[in-house]
């Protein structure tokens, strides 16, 4: 079992106000065609998992589906962190519309978050559009990388083509490739990209969806030091996650980079 001898953080996990975080679980499910989530989607629940799994810290955020939510999703992850040091890291988050988006960024650094969160699927706004490219260069300049949801093969928002242009104008710029770089053209997505040295990628709804050899040839061709463990809470559960990892059977010092090294490095974690 991972508990016993991996500090693990789970690097890619959604949470809303209890208010309202079964209803955007499942309108996430509904989104990818998946059955109902794992969990709730609540802070609570999250941190029940943390004392039932062994997990030991997680990397929370949302996804701003119109420009008036950016600053209450900000605040939101913000106060979850500071009711939870040490165990939860926010990322904040963004939408392409945003009217100033350099102040919404400027937030997002005193709230003393540690990235920002994009999903180009739902925000529906292609990588490569200017919009897109105006949030990549503030973040850059900020340091601040940015997670992605990358790939769909029933869209054409975030997948390697769309994604590529922006390794290449933003060299400066750490990206973070959800789902191995590509959710459902996992295999083309590595093809494509696994050769940029700005990019990483996290594990997040995939280990279910491959078989442990092809889950290990795409770690291989990223490499363990560019990989990062994640769950895609609330969808499924991580513990599950978590020993799907394990069953890959990648050597101690590749998984322990997986499950906390490179989130910390790459998150700037404590």
């Amino acid at each position: 079992m991972f508990r016993e001898k991996f500090y693990a953080i789970d690097a890619h996990c959604h949470v809303y106000p209890d208010a309202i975080a079964a209803k955007a679980a499942r309108a996430t499910c509904r989104f990818y065609d998946f059955d109902d989530p794992a969990n709730d989607g609540t802070i609570g629940r999250l941190l029940a998992i943390a004392e039932e799994s062994g997990i030991d810290g997680f990397v929370i955020q949302s996804v701003a589906t119109t420009p008036h939510q950016v600053e209450d999703i900000n605040r939101f992850i913000a106060a979850s962190v500071a009711a939870h040091p040490g165990v939860l890291y926010g990322l904040g988050t963004l939408h392409p519309d945003c009217a100033d988006m350099a102040a919404e960024v400027r937030l997002i650094v005193s709230l003393g978050l540690h990235g920002v969160k994009l999903h180009p699927d739902i925000q529906r706004v292609a990588l490569d559009d200017d919009r897109c490219r105006r949030i990549f260069r503030l973040c850059a300049d900020e340091g601040l990388p940015v997670l992605l949801h990358t790939g769909d093969r029933r869209y054409d928002y975030s997948n390697p083509n769309r994604l590529i242009p922006i390794l290449r104008e933003f060299p400066d710029l750490q990206v973070v490739g959800a789902h191995f770089g590509g959710f459902s053209v996992w295999e083309e997505a590595t093809a494509a990209l696994a050769d940029f040295g700005n990019l990483s990628v996290d594990c997040s709804s995939s280990l279910g969806f491959l078989s442990a050899d092809k889950a290990r040839q795409l770690v291989g061709r990223y490499g363990a030091s560019r990989v990062m463990f994640g769950s895609d809470y609330p969808l499924w559960q991580p513990q599950h996650e978590a020993e799907l990892l394990c069953g890959l059977r990648l050597s101690d010092a590749d998984t322990a980079a997986i499950f906390s090294e490179n989130a910390k490095r790459v998150y700037h974690l404590q």
